[in-house]
């Protein structure tokens, strides 16, 4: 069963959300400033709030985050209200953690009903990358790598593609003035997350981390930066730079994750106003740069799962051209889009770069 709802989640007359035992499963941007409290507030004051799934670290930590929960934490339950602010990109680990936990759901036999509260995506619409092609986790939705869907959507998606049977309502993100009056980046939707501009830098700059070079976690500016301890930045006349784009040589020292408390030399990139960035095609690019001047640039095995794309891993291995792998992708985006559309929610639809 499945229902989009345009009435805030406290005014649900659900007997599930009513009178039953209730789950949050949330993150920071749950917060309600209008009415100073976070969504497990109006359980509690019910007084049927069972528990809350919530990161298992602070908001605000140097190193990467997620939501710890097992199935016998699900028994019993008679609803899961969700609430978490995706980034718009597949391998977004909160955005992974709500997966697991409708994928668990799928396998019980008596589950509870899950409820979504929707936001914006501030990724925007913007599509970018290829559906996984081979296999890839599989609590990775099958979904472009940058995919313009609310977590909304997404969940309406992934429970289709898995025969899910247990009732999933979606609030829509316009009901509450939360998001009119909040940016959805105001709150940090996780630690590696904390700008305006890391959700569009995410897309590929998240792929950094499964590499031996680091996208600057455990920094202010993670997926803006990147580098290592041997990368010898300087010269930046041959780096792939495209359109709309500007690379500086830098340096920072990340307080976790790889190469914690080490001086990495690097590059940071800065997008000029208005720019169109594509994030993925310009990792890819970097990769492949950075791969063929230092031998202590390492793929690692998990890069290729989490790309899930055989034209993607030639291109990286070296035996494709640039121009091959973007023509393969700019196809794999319109064929992603006409995906998209049976799920949609919302007015407006995904797109592509011009």
């Amino acid at each position: 069963m499945f229902s989009f709802r345009t009435t805030p989640v406290e005014e649900q007359l659900d007997r599930s959300l009513r009178e039953g035992r209730v789950a949050c499963f949330c993150t920071q941007n749950c917060w309600d400033p209008h009415r100073g409290r976070y969504l497990y507030d109006i359980f509690r004051e019910r007084g049927n709030l069972e528990r809350i799934f919530s990161p298992r670290d602070t908001e605000l930590t140097p190193d990467t985050n997620h939501i710890d929960f097992d199935a016998a934490e699900l028994e019993g339950l008679d609803a899961v209200v969700v609430e978490i602010q995706d980034v718009g990109t597949r391998y977004f680990n909160y955005t992974r953690d709500v997966m697991r936990l409708l994928s668990m759901c799928a396998r019980m036999a008596e589950s509870p009903s899950i409820y979504v509260v929707d936001h914006i995506n501030p990724a925007g619409r913007v599509v970018e990358g290829t559906m996984p092609a081979v296999e890839s986790d599989i609590w990775t939705p099958k979904v472009a790598h940058r995919h313009g869907l609310t977590l909304g959507e997404l969940c309406h998606l992934y429970c289709s593609e898995i025969g899910a049977k247990f009732p999933l309502h979606i609030i829509s993100a316009f009901v509450s003035d939360v998001g009119k009056d909040l940016l959805p980046w105001t709150i940090a939707p996780a630690s590696d997350i904390p700008g305006m501009f890391t959700c569009e830098m995410y897309p590929g700059g998240g792929l950094w981390n499964n590499t031996s070079i680091t996208p600057a976690i455990g920094t202010a500016r993670p997926y803006e930066y990147f580098g290592a301890p041997f990368i010898k930045s300087g010269d930046i006349r041959f780096l792939p730079t495209p359109p709309g784009v500007m690379m500086r040589p830098c340096s920072f020292t990340p307080a976790a994750g790889r190469y914690a408390g080490q001086k990495c030399y690097g590059y940071q990139i800065m997008l000029q106003p208005g720019a169109q960035y594509h994030s993925l095609l310009h990792t890819l690019q970097l990769m492949r740069f950075l791969s063929e001047r230092y031998s202590q640039v390492e793929l690692f095995d998990s890069l290729f799962v989490k790309v899930a794309d055989p034209v993607i891993e030639e291109y990286l291995r070296g035996r494709l051209t640039f121009d091959v792998v973007q023509e393969h992708v700019k196809l794999e985006e319109q064929k992603w889009i006409r995906k998209a559309k049976r799920y949609i929610l919302y007015d407006d639809a995904p797109y592509r770069m011009k």
